[in-house]
């Protein structure tokens, strides 16, 4: 982030700026292939996550002691487990994506240390599973040399819980005292249920440490992770630009599919193509008036020339996720009616992104986008009072969240923005066909009904949301997914050329 790291930063946005298309004889706007991942060496990789272990263990108080578990394999069926992925906060401190791995931190006044456990390699389950750490493996891609025997694992949590010293008889130098304080991460409070699902590990340590003051790590990581790095940024732009390219092949394509699945199959098949680690959340891809249901995953309906796709999908690489929303007409033009609720989706966006800046808050951000939306809805007759939350009958969802390791990342709403987070901007109007059934049976709601019916006639099942990836920079912001298409006029020029240069072959 420093000194250190002066020349990486300026690979990594390099890095991030597109400038190969498909063919020759097409216009800038068309498809572009995905930059080169991000490359950093073991010293620049070894000196961030340094960085980072540094600022934790600074805001841990003295006589303290942090245990971070990996992530428990989730069961799919039977024998069968889900894709394994690393427990966020372990990884952002050590870069290891193997299961089995526990990583501490001791705080005993200036003297701070970090140790790991990990399972020695195995020849019979490497057999059957795979390629295991060895001890130089974890110490080459972390920058931590005291690494532990697994089977030491079970005698230093015992020795915690009994409040007593634990020496490694493996490796000289790990010596951990009793602390006073040890921080796990944990639920936030009883009502936490996906905390409970996560954490249950650490929750059930928790109840057997008697005698300690036992602290949620969670904040620590909250606050640190909410700043990214220049090494992070570059790790988030690829996956930003994995999606980019993803949304405009799907886009391409999209005339010729017949069901959406076939649509969101062209997606998933370039996130692993360049080689994502996965999607960051399952992917939505909804056509007509499946676009208007905000979490649509099914992709089971028709794909109809004259109708709008809304869809929301993100790549995850090395764990950074992320999150772009577009809608786009299927035959390459909007209708009268698509086009009135494209702008104003796209106004407010605009709004937000102008209101953007250090200092400013997401409430703000918000407060900005929804003016725009309840003149639009206003002006179209969708809703009849300015001054009431009527709009919210067709926006019904916030601004944005924040954005990094978690698609909603960690972080605090109310903390103003500052140089280095990273959030989405995604406003969004969704005329359901249902939405005017469920109203209360007041006479209020009756006259409302009455004088937008008219309105919901005209523009009903369609579903408009407009998703961005955003930076906030020392003077604003940074739209980090600039290359992707996005005024209605440039989606139009862009559907018009890309199905002609479409091709599986680069």
């Amino acid at each position: 982030m420093r000194r250190a790291f002066a020349a990486f930063i300026l690979f990594a946005f390099t890095a991030a700026t597109f400038t190969t298309a498909f063919a020759a004889d097409v216009p800038p706007s068309a498809i572009k292939i995905t930059p080169p991942a991000p490359r950093f060496s073991d010293a620049e990789r070894q000196a961030e996550l340094a960085r980072r272990r540094s600022a934790v263990a600074a805001k841990m108080t003295d006589k303290s002691m942090l245990i971070l578990f990996s992530t428990e394999p989730k069961l799919y069926t039977n024998d069968v487990d889900y894709v394994y992925r690393q427990e966020n906060n372990l990884y952002y401190l050590t870069a290891l994506k193997q299961k089995d791995a526990v990583f501490v931190i001791t705080k005993d006044g200036n003297v701070v240390k970090s140790f790991l456990f990990m399972p020695k390699p195995n020849p019979q389950n490497e057999t059957w599973n795979g390629k295991m750490y060895t001890f130089e493996d974890g110490a080459k891609i972390s920058g931590i040399k005291d690494i532990l025997d697994s089977t030491q694992l079970g005698p230093f949590l015992q020795a915690v819980k009994e409040k007593k010293p634990f020496v490694s008889g493996e490796v000289e130098s790990v010596k951990a005292d009793v602390p006073t304080t040890v921080y796990l991460l944990l639920p936030d409070g009883d009502n936490d249920s996906d905390g409970h699902r996560e954490y249950g590990v650490e929750n059930e340590f928790a109840k057997h440490l008697t005698g300690y003051t036992v602290t949620n790590a969670q904040p620590i990581f909250g606050e640190l992770r909410h700043i990214k790095s220049p090494y992070e940024l570059a790790m988030l732009q690829h996956a930003i630009d994995i999606t980019t390219e993803a949304q405009m092949r799907a886009w391409a394509m999209a005339g010729q599919s017949k069901m959406e699945y076939e649509v969101q199959a062209e997606v998933e098949y370039t996130f692993r193509r360049r080689n994502a680690d996965f999607w960051g959340y399952p992917s939505i891809v909804g056509c007509g008036a499946n676009g208007t249901t905000l979490h649509y995953e099914e992709a089971q309906g028709p794909v109809k020339p004259g109708q709008l796709i809304l869809m929301d999908v993100g790549a995850e690489y090395e764990h950074y996720s992320a999150d772009v929303t577009r809608t786009f007409p299927v035959n390459g033009k909007f209708t009268k009616e698509q086009a009135a609720i494209y702008r104003i989706v796209y106004d407010a966006q605009e709004a937000a992104a102008k209101a953007a800046k250090p200092g400013a808050t997401m409430g703000e951000l918000e407060a900005a986008a929804d003016r725009v939306m309840i003149d639009g809805l206003f002006k179209l007759g969708l809703i009849t009072d300015k001054n009431s939350n009527q709009y919210r009958i067709w926006y019904m969802h916030g601004l944005g969240h924040w954005l990094g390791m978690n698609v909603h990342d960690v972080g605090s709403y109310s903390r103003p923005l500052e140089a280095g987070m990273t959030y989405t901007n995604e406003p969004g109007i969704y005329i359901r066909e249902d939405a005017l059934k469920y109203l209360p049976d007041t006479a209020e709601w009756k006259l409302f009904k009455e004088k937008v019916t008219p309105a919901f006639e005209k523009y009903k099942n369609i579903g408009v949301r407009i998703e961005d990836d955003m930076r906030i920079t020392s003077v604003g912001v940074e739209w980090m997914t600039k290359a992707l298409p996005r005024k209605l006029e440039d989606v139009e020029a862009f559907m018009a050329v890309a199905p002609r240069q479409f091709s599986h072959a680069q």
